[in-house]
């Protein structure tokens, strides 16, 4: 009998950990879909342009405010990317870079995908809205022009980039605006600054997946090609986001103001930017073009970082 019962609660020990590790499993699993159907990496590093955009416009700078705009800005950006590949669930199965996200994988349905993206976009307007309406608006436009306009766009023009740049340039000014509850030159400037510099990110990343895409049927780069016409383009744009990121050293943008040793820096940085776009001209190849799309990262990270810390000593 003590034998039955030692091998009755050895039974169950082993059950009870068999479970857990099921349900530790599938919560992991779940956990992952959710972060990949909502880009989390894109996710954060959009809240992280937001906050450096916050930092600039507040007088005083609220954590709580910080943390409503985090929250409320993931919320967005996370459900503009899960509508995004609920349209596009079929292109996505074509190519080999999305053929493994959740819903054409067959890890997540539409209607789960849909749930996820409408739950978000209610609580990410509400949640902006505590900050102020303008924020929540600004928020909500974001969501219709990526769904709307920028997703529907991409398999039929190469002005697809163009529009989504509109988005794209939002959350640095969106973050200005729930700091200040106002938009004037200052905000308009930040959104400037990355509407500009998302051209030469976009299509280094277009040219590095230009074959992948084509199977999509999406049309990325300016001229349909990875040509000298599309390297150009690149260069022109490289060249006004650098004048436009260092404008606030002359004076023009209202509180948005920039030291004389900040811009220069700035610009340096700006320079090494041109500097791949150039090499991207000269050689046209997949690796000129993962340099360029590298070197954009670091430059709009590093170009908001220094934007902060030249206000603050």
């Amino acid at each position: 009998m003590e034998g039955s019962v030692s091998l009755r609660t050895y039974y169950k020990r082993v059950m009870k950990t068999v479970v857990g590790s099921v349900k530790g499993a599938s919560f992991a699993m779940y956990f992952s879909d959710f972060k990949e159907i909502t880009k989390v990496r894109l996710a954060v590093s959009v809240v992280f342009s937001s906050i450096a955009g916050y930092m600039l416009g507040a007088v005083e700078v609220n954590l709580v405010s910080i943390l409503i705009l985090a929250f409320g800005g993931y919320c967005m950006v996370g459900a503009s990317n899960a509508y995004n590949q609920v349209i596009e669930r079929d292109l996505d199965a074509l190519m080999k870079r999305t053929r493994n996200r959740p819903i054409p994988a067959g890890r997540m349905s539409v209607a789960t995908a849909m749930t996820i993206a409408v739950t978000l976009t209610i609580l990410g307007i509400v949640t902006l809205y505590f900050l102020n309406p303008k924020t929540a608006m600004f928020g909500a436009i974001s969501i219709f022009l990526y769904t709307s306009v920028y997703t529907p766009l991409k398999t039929k023009t190469p002005l697809s980039v163009f529009v989504g740049a509109f988005p794209g340039a939002i959350p640095f000014m969106l973050g200005w605006v729930a700091a200040t509850d106002n938009f004037g030159i200052e905000p308009g400037t930040l959104f400037m600054i990355q509407f500009f510099w998302q051209f030469p990110h976009f299509w280094a990343l277009g040219w590095m997946l230009d074959d992948d895409y084509k199977k999509g049927g999406f049309k990325m780069l300016p001229t349909g090609k990875k040509d000298r016409g599309t390297a150009l383009q690149i260069i022109m744009y490289t060249l006004w986001m650098i004048l436009i990121s260092i404008i606030p050293v002359f004076g023009f943008t209202g509180r948005l103001q920039l030291s004389v040793g900040a811009a220069v820096l700035i610009f340096i940085m700006g320079l090494v930017m041109l500097f791949f776009a150039f090499r991207l001209y000269e050689k046209r190849d997949n690796a000129s073009a993962r340099k360029l799309m590298l070197a954009s990262v670091s430059y709009i990270t590093l170009m908001q970082l220094v934007y902060v810390i030249d206000k603050f000593i």
